[in-house]
């Protein structure tokens, strides 16, 4: 799914087009039990908790595509008829009625997520009548295409309220608060089938995590059956590794500006695809040739590429640089620098030592306070 169909489906979770038919949880407690369970046709909720829980399930669909919101594939195992893929089109084409699928939907995910507190398995029932589209984009509401009949499922903490004093109105006084347990947004949630070319995509899911560091690889595999793609940090650390190790000991400042410079370009060109650019092998090696690596130092290339990543393994460009600064740190001084200005900053040997020169311009500031730029008299 690409960002515009995230939108497209993120924006069926509001008051004005809710396409929500069903609703169902399960509270799970620390020790893995069921507390409560609840399932209710969305419309007849009270509008204060139907609004609630559209602010939730929007939390699910929100962050960064490639870092927070991960599409995945079911290898073709999966699909067979005890698969997770067969499962998940089973829970799904219940429409949530099936009170023993619902249980085993429950039990699948309890037994397979890793969060040791207390919280909350949201499962929703849609079904999205989707409009045609003219070719400059607009949508024509009497011209469907097809109905995209989906669930989604939010995995939401509940954590106890802090303690402390409320104003009660009706005795204009104040009083100690009960704490209460309250539903968090989702730290991770899917959404199956997939909404790829707009149409359904029962090959693909998409997941989201909360914390793209922690996103529960062993919960995605046991329970959905699928691979999840390196982590965003760890693509970031490993690109690294694979500069290091290719440059060897001549790693020279121009060089690695270049690769921040050539990289920041291709990110700013692609600004407004709403697919993010990922670069496989081929096209990371094109980006350190084009920065200036020289051909002997690329022969090594391939063999760390392979080592560090895998021959087959994929970069987000957004994942391996960082596109708000250009950062120059030694132990005592950390220099952050606008990336289109990475040029300011240099290096020289001045007298056997090696320095960090800076242009500057003439509004220099010092804890917040002008510094003069004059030249001193004699």
């Amino acid at each position: 799914m690409i960002k515009t169909e995230i939108s497209e489906i993120k924006k069926q979770f509001s008051e004005t087009n809710c396409t929500i038919s069903k609703i169902c949880a399960c509270y799970v407690g620390g020790e893995k039990d069921k507390i409560t369970k609840m399932r209710e046709a969305f419309l007849s909720l009270p509008e204060e908790d139907a609004t609630r829980y559209y602010q939730i399930l929007r939390k699910g669909l929100s962050g960064t595509l490639g870092k927070n919101l991960i599409n995945l594939e079911f290898p073709l195992e999966a699909e067979f008829s005890d698969g997770t893929q067969q499962f998940l089109l089973e829970v799904r084409d219940s429409h949530l009625e099936d009170d023993e699928l619902l249980e085993q939907f429950y039990d699948k995910i309890i037994e397979a997520y890793p969060y040791t507190q207390n919280y909350l398995i949201l499962v929703i029932d849609c079904n999205y009548d989707v409009p045609g589209r003219t070719s400059d984009g607009l949508d024509m509401e009497d011209a469907s295409t097809e109905v995209y009949h989906y669930i989604f499922c939010a995995l939401c903490p509940v954590k106890q309220s802090k303690p402390g004093l409320t104003y009660e109105p009706a005795d204009n006084v104040f009083r100690n608060r009960i704490c209460d347990w309250i539903v968090d947004a989702p730290i991770n949630a899917f959404l199956f089938p997939a909404f790829n070319d707009r149409s359904t995509d029962l090959h693909s899911c998409l997941y989201f995590t909360k914390d793209s560091e922690k996103p529960f690889e062993d919960f995605v595999y046991t329970f959905l059956g699928c691979t999840m793609p390196i982590p965003a940090g760890f693509q970031k650390e490993a690109f690294q590794t694979i500069v290091t190790e290719t440059l060897g000991e001549e790693r020279d400042l121009e060089v690695l500006r270049n690769i921040h410079e050539t990289l920041y370009d291709m990110i700013e060109e692609h600004a407004e695809d709403p697919a993010p650019l990922i670069l496989d092998k081929s096209e990371v090696k094109n980006v350190l040739a084009k920065s200036g690596v020289p051909n002997e130092q690329l022969e090594t290339f391939d063999k760390h590429y392979d080592d560090t990543i895998g021959a087959a393994g994929e970069l987000l460009a957004n994942n391996i640089t960082e596109t708000r600064k250009f950062e120059v740190k030694t132990p005592d001084v950390v220099i952050k620098v606008n990336p289109e200005r990475s040029d300011l900053v240099e290096t020289k040997v001045i007298d056997g030592r090696k320095y960090l020169l800076i242009e500057v311009g003439s509004n220099i500031q010092v804890n917040g306070v002008a510094l003069s730029t004059s030249e001193p008299t004699e």
